[in-house]
């Protein structure tokens, strides 16, 4: 502790103070000289003691944050008593909770961006692969019909690759906060049309049905472009369920507390495994045959839920997936 400056300084102001004031003594009476001799070392050794006492505990205090700098999973554990030094070792103890807390975060979103990325790289390899083979096969052929059906495929991989980007790029927006959803007063009726509008062509393509319960003058507060595309999202995935002659019912249900959008289509319904997993991105089900990517649904939980709504999805008791959207009837507080 003789190290430290401040000791050193007071050391030989003591020193100095107990010498003038000892040899005062003296020259007034030996017996008060010898006293004032040892109250100053009684005084000395009490200080001393005292503070090599703390410098002590300052020291474990020290080999203990050491200890947790060097061991992640170490925990900062200090004694229960009165004082400063106890109430540093609170706050230290405080810090070192929260260090693991934000070590154990960076370390999730660490693995996650990592999954993210193999996912991700594996969604695009695959019309990647597929592209190069028409390309090969369109050097090697010399028919111009199966020239014109291998551009077809071709501008439809271009085509899905491009949603998954666009898709991709949106869901990291989200996922970074970045994205202000505005909060407008939206009529039910109007948005669900609205939404499946681009959609009618496909829909008569493959002779699929659309069937509506809607109610007039129902309002939802939202962002109308967003809004959008989280139902599309959900309705391509019911025309892909429904398939060919299928049909596809939409329904809104108004309460004092809430709006729904219910979303039911003809097909087989979600295998009950994947019915936990069907808004996790890039899943796909064990038993889907679709050539989906897992990112619509996912991308349409981001959206709803980040408006201040809820989606789930289930079955239908008479078969069909359904899908409820569901609306608070005042406007949500963004953060």
């Amino acid at each position: 502790m003789f190290r430290n400056r401040e000791i050193q300084r007071f050391a030989v102001l003591f020193l100095v103070i107990t010498a003038f004031t000892v040899f005062c003594q003296f020259a007034v009476h030996p017996a008060a000289g010898k006293l004032a001799l040892l109250s100053a070392g009684i005084y000395g050794a009490v200080f001393f003691l005292f503070t090599r006492k703390r410098y002590q505990a300052i020291a474990r205090i020290s080999e203990q944050i050491d200890q947790v700098l060097h061991n992640a999973d170490r925990l900062f554990i200090g004694k229960e008593e009165e004082g400063e030094l106890s109430i540093l070792r609170s706050e230290i103890t405080k810090m070192t909770i929260r260090i693991q807390e934000q070590n154990d975060s960076l370390r999730k979103e660490k693995e996650s961006l990592a999954d993210s990325m193999a996912d991700i790289a594996h969604q695009l390899r695959t019309p990647l692969t597929s592209a190069n083979l028409i390309l090969s096969l369109l050097k090697d052929s010399k028919d111009k019909y199966e020239q014109r059906e291998l551009l077809r495929e071709m501008d439809e991989l271009l085509v899905r690759m491009d949603w998954l980007i666009t898709s991709l790029l949106k869901l990291a927006r989200l996922d970074a906060g970045i994205i202000v959803f505005e909060q407008e007063s939206l009529s039910v009726k109007e948005l669900v049309h609205a939404a499946w509008k681009p959609l009618l062509i496909s829909m008569d393509l493959h002779n699929i049905s659309l069937q509506e319960r809607l109610i007039d003058n129902v309002k939802i507060y939202g962002d109308e472009s967003w809004l959008l595309e989280a139902i599309q999202n959900v309705l391509k995935n019911c025309m892909d369920s429904a398939g060919d002659g299928g049909t596809i019912e939409i329904a809104c249900e108004d309460t004092p507390l809430f709006t729904e959008i219910i979303i039911h289509d003809s097909g087989k319904g979600i295998a009950p495994e994947d019915l936990s997993h069907v808004f996790d991105r890039f899943y796909q089900g064990k038993h889907s045959g679709t050539a989906g990517y897992g990112i619509g649904l996912a991308l349409c939980k981001k959206i709803v839920t980040g408006q201040g709504g809820t989606i789930i999805a289930k079955n239908h008791p008479l078969g069909g997936a359904v899908f409820v959207f569901r609306f608070p009837k005042e406007p949500f507080l963004l953060k």
